[in-house]
């Protein structure tokens, strides 16, 4: 069996269930990114000013830096409010963005309402072998700062009440 065959298929799997409506709980995973992504989590020289979702099929998907410094992290692959968003995702094991859409993983985020008040977010990043370093991103994106503890971060943001 190859290298590749035997990396063949990796993928994490994460589920989070919050107390927010379906449309809530999609925008501010989307367009409200910035709001609860950690600022920890950055490849950028420069500490994290905010992470950016572009709310459109073939936005991009990025860090932006307090010194006004962008680096990429992938791109928006779909965009379907308020059930789905697809990103690819272009961090290599090294945590260096590589432009080449065939070593690009795909984060799929879906939401499903459970109630009016209660949505369940799943989220499947998949094609992990397609990386350079494949099992560092692996181990990477399903540690205790990955997308676990991330999406627990989420969770808190988006069940905060609104400024009405």
């Amino acid at each position: 069996m190859t290298q590749q065959a035997e990396r063949a298929g990796i993928s994490v799997r994460k589920t989070v269930t919050v107390r927010a409506s379906l449309q809530r709980a999609f925008t501010v995973f989307t367009e409200g990114f910035a709001t609860w992504w950690p600022e920890s989590h950055h490849i950028g020289d420069a500490d994290l000013a905010e992470a950016v979702i572009e709310p459109r099929t073939g936005g991009r998907f990025y860090e932006r830096g307090v010194d006004g410094s962008e680096c990429d992290w992938g791109r928006v692959l779909a965009f379907e409010p308020p059930d789905r968003v697809v990103l690819s995702w272009h961090l290599q094991g090294d945590w260096d963005y590589d432009p080449d859409p065939a070593k690009a993983s795909e984060v799929e985020v879906r939401f499903i309402a459970e109630a009016p008040d209660r949505t369940r977010v799943e989220l499947e990043h998949r094609h992990i072998e397609r990386h350079d370093g494949a099992e560092d991103v692996r181990s990477g994106v399903d540690s205790e700062g990955g997308w676990g503890g991330i999406l627990a971060g989420y969770a808190v943001v988006v069940t905060e009440p609104t400024a009405g």
